[in-house]
């Protein structure tokens, strides 16, 4: 028997045999009842592999088998001494078998689907009645592997990911001996509100296990001399679990395809989960009211030094070189954007030099009149990083001092990427090298992920000079991250560059092992995604869907990795071409589409005033300033804890100038929530736009009013000619939904 902890090997890819660990009842349980046999409820193919659906004492099972190779047992729906009746019913268009269950708790209704052709699809659906109000102490784990006699202590796997405090709820393993192949088992947490809601649970790291018991655990209060108090109610239909298993009969060896196989399997399983509707964001009018309380709210500025410097957080922390830079660039490209020039980026840009010390030849993490209370000394591995990657991208757009700044600055983190062999620990001194903190929380390892990021600083330090040195940095750096699985993520936006990192090095030197490597740190932040939509306490007011949570195992979301990321992941898809993967070009782009509308919930004046926290960990929250706060979390917790991120602003300034498109001589904008690949003018009133996204998604196009102007009459035509109707008609703009990926033109009159 094969023995994993869930919470310490399922990011390893181990696998252990430990029969001195012993047996779950379950399991042992299991396997009597699959050696006397099921009472046989229905059974049909899924591609290669077969479905039993029966009947055991207490549960109801779906027992899915590769012919000599081994199977998987999940579970349908479960009662304590077993159900009074089962029986079949009509099932629906799709199904494939629909099922009634009566026992003494309620009545059961159970739905399984199976589809796909390559990748095979399970879904299992569960509701019940209540027949009285009721509690829930315990639910047991759903999914088992078995070997070739239907014994689930036969197997041997090895778990690579499973879900992390309110991610996703999944877990990716491989069933090895027997080779049965790879799985994909994802519990879609939206369809689960009710019963979260009625039960006052939330489902942090639900979905897990110890092999071979696995899978889904349904949140339960938990278990002390008091009962549960929050019943499911009488007579009302709630959802018990909503299980989605995607089967490949080919286990991949190496690394690389071991995540572009998770994307790809995490793709299908996108495909049946629910999905929240996305609503038109007005990003320009957020942008000016930023710009605005950036310029004269006193909280966020302060001065030394002659120049003008941003407050990390409203009235709190010192000027910090990171945070200078992450709001300057912003402003910089919403500048472009506007084809005129704010006066604050250039007021921001000009104190930055302070931050920069002529004896190590680096820049500082703070100004030299920091206060005693900070170790000006240490650093965070990644904090070096981030403010040259943005130097390197202002020097592209032809900014000298940044440049120039970039170029005397970047020796200094050659050398701190050599002293550390590409691996780097959570804190340094800068002086000397003198690791302060060498691992993170769970003492396994550094900053796993800033060894991509220093690559594509390294890129981009190559891009601006043609020195063969960085490129040889970069490759240096990617190829020390090789064989960190799902591990490889530190930090969300770090991990997105280092994505960004490897397909631009595919583009540099045609090389497809750095190609594949980027599906490694897609993986890793994929799985710290949260693919569910929450509707717990106070997350019923914003929405959490895809975001990504800020740290490996960080509780919540922040507004600063999710606009970066967003800005990251760009990046990535333009240099991706058509040999991206289908599957993760549909993921990351889907990523991006709601960063555009879950973004909005971050500021205090998008949400009732009550759900925001009132003490907070540095600074304060102004409802009246569109500054986003830090955090928000998916088990409903009051937002804004950590504060409220002022060089978070900068979201509202890099998402306007990407999701808004000038049209030239017109009276209107193009606001489009997928990337716009091209954008080609056709006729004096016609534009070509081609948009990059997943097959089967959905992307939101509105023509959009500028200034006082009517807008025109508009009609968009698909590639196949087809007309599409609007979604929306306002006085402000026009909305279509069209398909995400794929060509559409845009044609229109100005005569009424």
């Amino acid at each position: 028997m094969a023995v994993v902890d869930a919470r310490k090997e399922q990011d390893q890819g181990a696998s252990i045999a430990s029969p001195d660990r012993g047996a779950s009842l379950h399991a042992l349980s299991l396997r009597d009842e699959l050696a006397r046999g099921l009472r046989r409820l229905g059974d049909f193919a899924l591609g290669v592999f077969t479905v039993e659906v029966g009947e055991g004492h207490d549960s109801i099972w779906a027992i899915v088998r590769r012919p000599g190779r081994g199977g998987l047992a999940v579970r349908a729906a479960y009662v304590p001494g077993g159900f009074a009746r089962v029986r079949r019913v009509k099932r629906a268009p799709g199904e494939v078998l629909r099922l009634e269950a009566e026992s003494p708790i309620g009545r059961h209704r159970i739905v399984l689907e199976g589809t796909g052709a390559d990748l095979q699809r399970l879904r299992v659906r569960s509701w019940l009645v209540p027949a009285a109000p009721l509690l829930v102490p315990f639910l047991p784990r759903d999914v088992f592997p078995l070997d070739a006699n239907d014994d689930p202590l036969g197997t041997t796997g090895r778990v690579d990911a499973a879900q992390r405090g309110p991610n996703t709820g999944l877990i990716y393993f491989a069933l090895d001996e027997p080779a049965f192949g790879h799985v994909l088992y994802v519990q879609d947490l939206t369809a689960l509100n009710e019963y979260f809601r009625a039960t006052k649970t939330a489902p942090m790291g639900a979905v897990g296990g110890e092999w071979p018991e696995l899978g889904y655990l349904p949140p339960t209060p938990p278990q002390s001399g008091t009962p549960p108090f929050n019943p499911l109610p009488k007579g009302e239909e709630v959802m018990l679990s909503d299980a989605i298993v995607v089967l490949r009969d080919l286990a991949a060896q190496s690394e690389q395809e071991r995540a572009r196989q998770f994307v790809q399997m995490l793709g299908e399983a996108y495909t049946a989960m629910h999905h929240p509707a996305v609503i038109y964001r007005d990003w320009r009018a957020r942008a000016d009211r930023t710009l605005k309380d950036l310029d004269r709210a006193p909280v966020a500025t302060c001065a030394a030094y002659g120049h003008r410097y941003i407050r990390p957080y409203t009235d709190a922390e010192y000027p910090d070189s990171m945070v200078q830079m992450a709001v300057a660039t912003a402003l910089f490209e919403y500048a472009g954007w506007r084809g005129e020039p704010v006066p604050l980026a250039g007021e921001l840009a000009a104190g930055m030099a302070k931050f920069y010390d002529s004896k190590l030849e680096t820049l500082r993490r703070y100004l030299p009149n920091v206060g005693k209370d900070k170790d000006a000394d240490a650093v965070d591995s990644w904090y070096l990083y981030h403010p040259l990657r943005n130097l390197a991208q202002l020097a592209l757009l032809g900014e000298e001092w940044a440049r120039d700044l970039f170029l005397r600055s970047v020796d200094f983190g050659i050398r701190a990427a050599h002293h550390f062999d590409y691996l780097w620990p959570i804190q340094y001194n800068v002086q000397d090298f003198t690791v302060i903190t060498a691992k993170r929380g769970d003492e396994t390892h550094g900053q796993t992920d800033v060894g991509g990021f220093y690559a594509y600083v390294m890129l981009l330090g190559f891009e601006l000079t043609g020195e063969q040195r960085f490129l040889d940095e970069a490759r240096a750096a990617i190829d020390a991250a090789k064989g960190m699985r799902f591990e490889l993520e530190y930090q969300a936006n770090l991990t997105a560059w280092g994505a960004a990192a490897c397909m631009r090095l595919w583009r540099i030197t045609q090389r497809p092992d750095y190609r594949e490597q980027a599906y490694v740190y897609l993986a890793s932040f994929l799985h710290n995604c949260e693919i569910w939509e929450s509707r717990i306490e106070h997350a019923e007011h914003y929405s959490n869907f895809l975001g990504a949570t800020a740290l490996h195992d960080a509780p919540y979301m922040a507004m600063y990795e999710c606009f970066d990321s967003f800005v990251g992941w760009e990046r990535f898809l333009l240099d991706s071409g058509p040999e991206l993967d289908p599957a993760a070009r549909m993921l990351v782009t889907e990523y991006c589409k709601y960063v555009l509308h879950r973004g909005w919930y971050y500021f205090p004046d998008a949400v009732p005033a009550e759900i925001v926290a009132t003490e907070w960990r540095n600074g304060h929250v102004d409802h009246k300033l569109s500054f986003p706060v830090e955090d928000l979390y998916a088990d409903g917790q009051p937002m804004g804890q950590v504060g409220q991120e002022v060089y978070g602003a900068g979201a509202a300034f890099a998402l306007t100038a990407r999701a808004f498109h000038r049209v030239e001589g017109a009276a209107f904008e193009l606001y489009c929530n997928h990337l716009l690949v091209a954008h080609e003018r056709t006729g004096e009133c016609a534009r070509s736009l081609r948009l990059v996204g997943g097959d089967s998604c959905t992307a939101l196009l509105a023509v959009v009013r500028r200034g006082r102007a009517p807008l025109p009459t508009c009609k968009v035509t698909l590639a196949g000619g087809d007309a599409v109707r609007p979604h929306l008609v306002a006085d402000d703009r026009i909305e279509y939904l069209l398909p995400a990926n794929g060509q559409v033109v845009l044609t229109w009159s100005d005569e009424a």
